[in-house]
């Protein structure tokens, strides 16, 4: 498409493009933000090297292109020729509202497309998908268990990363740990378990007693508290190894053989060790079985002992629902289901161009949902007497800015019957000019859970969520009604 601007004397014809998506993922009402920061670094670092073109020029639609063609490519500074305009990372977005906004030359703005779509559409899928199971544990901390089952390396950081921004507490991912300044977490394979066969193995494993400050062998203390050998003695003995590794973060995996009748009893004996020692077990994790029961009975067994009970096993967000509201569980681990987004595997965030030479331009289908609104455009966050968001409206970036108690008109740009009048109390500037300042993770987290709190709970509810209004000034609705009739062929009757 670049070449066939440039040989048509387009390409430096002044453009303005818009990144959006149509409709909110997982069913609900609302999307997370995210990707802005690897957008900035893109158009930051964006050229074509000598190496690129020697390419180009061997492919079949290139090779016979004019050598100022690849001059052209080859002189872009994205960095001074565009100007971008885009929603704070971490925000709450929604449908049509542009997430990012491109103005600059045709041809080079039209090769932002396909790398801005893919940085955004990913990072964005993820966090929303990570607030909206943080919602649904009710308060339960959630922690990224998603690495081995990630779409390779790059998504495997990418989940971790964005599903920290959503909401996660932490990551088994250490490298995204080191990276990102994420916090990690993690408990033992079964395999840790299965490795061991006998408690000979740790006949002369010790531990330090902080009562006594003395190095004690650990076997003979749990040995005389096990009131019946009928647990398994390799997962005891994996259970006693793995205490005297980790005596300040003893957390066992109990399902390797049977979580009630051996890892259970096989962890409470270990645990009350470590207590005499002078040291704190943390608790147990479930990977099998009937979550909710499970929990129940342990968290029974433990009586006035507050121990944590993490589970994991193909948590979803339909299963955190159930499990929240029922379970003893206190932390999820939470992996298949939250980096691979099993529920929907795409935003379908689009790029359109919706002015050309100051001209709007629109994109007209069948399916009303595909229709463009033309035009340069700015958004602004509605509030109406209390702290909660009331709608988003969109006006042309010429127009005045809505002003609190003043009176507005707002239309819903494809349902001419509805319109309301609002006085807002607060309006808030959705779109920010790009200033190349990169956000720390950690504020930009704090940020989405501010965001999140601004929303109803009608908007977050898990079944049957309110839809939140997105609504149009009265000059662009009627422009997009004039542009469209004057646009679409009108067919002639037969």
């Amino acid at each position: 498409m670049t070449y066939a601007h440039w040989k048509n004397g387009k390409h430096n014809e002044p453009a303005v493009f818009e990144l959006f998506f149509r409709k909110n993922p997982f069913h609900g009402e609302f999307t997370i933000f995210c990707g802005m920061d690897e957008c900035m670094k893109f158009i930051q670092s964006y050229k074509f090297t000598e190496d690129d073109i020697a390419y180009l020029k061997t492919t079949p639609s290139l090779q016979n292109c004019e050598d100022e063609f690849f001059e052209y490519l080859q002189s872009f500074d994205p960095v001074t020729q565009l100007e971008v305009f885009h929603q704070k990372e971490g925000s709450v977005v929604f449908p049509r509202i542009p997430l990012l906004i491109i103005e600059g030359p045709l041809g080079l703005g039209q090769l932002m497309e396909t790398t801005l779509l893919n940085l955004v559409n990913y990072p964005s899928l993820i966090a929303t998908n990570a607030a909206r199971m943080v919602i649904r544990a009710n308060g339960k901390s959630c922690v990224e268990f998603g690495l081995r089952r990630a779409q390779g390396p790059d998504g495997a950081m990418s989940a971790s990363k964005y599903s920290y921004i959503g909401g996660f507490t932490a990551t088994s991912n250490v490298h995204a740990g080191k990276v990102f300044g994420i916090p990690i977490s993690g408990t033992h394979a079964h395999a840790f378990v299965q490795s061991y066969t006998s408690l000979d193995e740790v006949a002369t494993t010790q531990l330090l007693n902080t009562k006594t400050n003395e190095m004690e062998l650990l076997l003979p203390k749990v040995l005389a508290l096990r009131s019946t050998k009928t647990t398994n003695d390799g997962e005891l003995a994996a259970f006693i190894a793995y205490a005297a590794a980790f005596p300040k973060t003893f957390l066992c995996l109990i399902d390797t053989y049977d979580t009630i009748h051996s890892g259970l009893p096989n962890f409470l004996y270990v645990a009350q060790v470590l207590e005499e020692m002078g040291y704190k077990p943390i608790g147990i994790r479930l990977d099998s079985g009937d979550l909710n029961a499970l929990s129940l009975e342990c968290a029974k067994v433990f009586n006035t002992k507050n121990y944590e009970i993490v589970a994991s096993n193909d948590i979803n967000e339909a299963s955190l629902n159930k499990l929240a509201s029922s379970s003893a569980i206190t932390i999820y681990g939470i992996g298949t289901n939250l980096v691979t987004c099993q529920a929907q595997p795409a935003l379908g965030c689009v790029y359109k161009l919706v002015e050309c030479n100051q001209k709007p331009r629109i994109k007209i289908s069948q399916e009303i949902v595909k229709v463009t609104i033309p035009g340069r455009k700015r958004a602004y966050r509605l509030f109406v007497g209390n702290d909660k968001m009331t709608m988003d409206y969109m006006t042309f970036a010429s127009d005045d800015v809505p002003q609190i108690n003043q009176a507005l008109i707002c239309r819903n740009p494809f349902h001419s019957t509805e319109r309301y009048s609002i006085t807002p109390t607060k309006v808030v500037p959705l779109h920010q000019k790009l200033d190349y300042s990169f956000a720390n993770i950690k504020e930009t987290r704090e940020y989405t859970k501010s965001q999140l709190k601004e929303l109803s709970s009608d908007v977050t509810a898990y079944e049957n969520p309110t839809s939140y209004p997105i609504m149009v000034s009265q000059s662009l609705y009627d422009y997009l009604y004039e542009i469209w009739e004057r646009e679409a062929p009108i067919p002639e009757m037969k």
